[in-house]
């Protein structure tokens, strides 16, 4: 961001409390400061110290490359680390990502970062991608744009509608949490996408549903999976925090031994 475009501390503070709709004085208790001196620094009558950017911002959840961006805007170094998955100081991480997908085979594994862009996967991600159009999986691979775009999974989705609907809620909800313009693009674009099924507002299971599975046709064959996300336990790294890993289960006796046997 050019330092030109850069909005004051004070009203970058204040539109983050609004957007967790939470009052000054709540925000005051919890930070343990005084009303009066929240008030003067989000009218910018008064400069926060680099320690208080910091409080305001752990107490008001902000994503850790949004609290880097809250310290340029009062004037201070960024604090938290920003660089790539492959740089060497984070080998143990990549280390630890590289177990948790191969140790997940024969069932699928995708690493993703804060803009859904495919970093790694085991081999047997190829089960869900299979039939990708090549131009949807060249890096930068968006996996919500693979997944949703009518050359991408979607045709053999057999609950489009319904997973449809998961993801969009998934990534709007990222949107609420981080501001984050870019991702808000992605959503606007994934909402242009032609889906022929009904998109439910609210996910209903279906009859001995436990979870929303992702329901895919092979062949003849139609597979069901559930999934788990992982993320990083206390991450102080920009990149280390935005990390998911989504590991998918089969969800019944049919897709297990498929997987299995390929």
């Amino acid at each position: 961001m050019n330092a030109r475009d850069q909005r004051p501390i004070g009203e970058l503070l204040r539109q983050w409390r609004e957007r967790r709709r939470i009052s000054q004085l709540d925000l005051a208790i919890s930070a343990e400061i005084s009303t009066r001196h929240l008030s003067f620094v989000e009218t910018g009558r008064s400069k926060p110290s680099r320690e208080m950017v910091l409080r305001l911002g752990e107490h008001l959840e902000v994503p850790l490359r949004e609290r880097n961006q809250l310290l340029l805007a009062a004037g201070y170094a960024p604090v938290y680390r920003q660089g790539e998955l492959a740089d060497p100081e984070l080998a143990a991480v990549r280390q630890a990502v590289k177990q948790i997908l191969t140790g997940h085979d024969p069932y699928p594994a995708v690493v993703v970062d804060r803009a859904w862009t495919m970093l790694d996967a085991n081999s047997s991600i190829a089960v869900l991608v299979d039939g990708v159009a090549p131009e949807l999986l060249a890096p930068p691979a968006n996996a919500l744009r693979a997944t949703l775009h009518p050359d991408g999974m979607a045709p053999h989705i057999v609950n489009l509608g319904e997973w449809r609907a998961h993801l969009l809620g998934r990534l709007r909800r990222q949107v609420a949490v981080t501001a984050d313009p870019e991702l808000a693009e992605l959503l606007d674009e994934l909402r242009g996408y032609p889906c022929d099924q009904p998109v439910p507002e609210v996910e209903i299971p279906g009859p001995g549903d436990i979870v929303i599975p992702l329901r895919i046709r092979r062949g003849d064959t139609e597979l069901a999976f559930f999934s788990t996300v992982a993320t990083f336990g206390t991450p102080v790294d920009v990149t280390v925090a935005e990390l998911v890993i989504e590991s998918f289960f089969p969800a019944d006796e049919v897709t297990a031994e498929h997987l299995r046997a390929r």
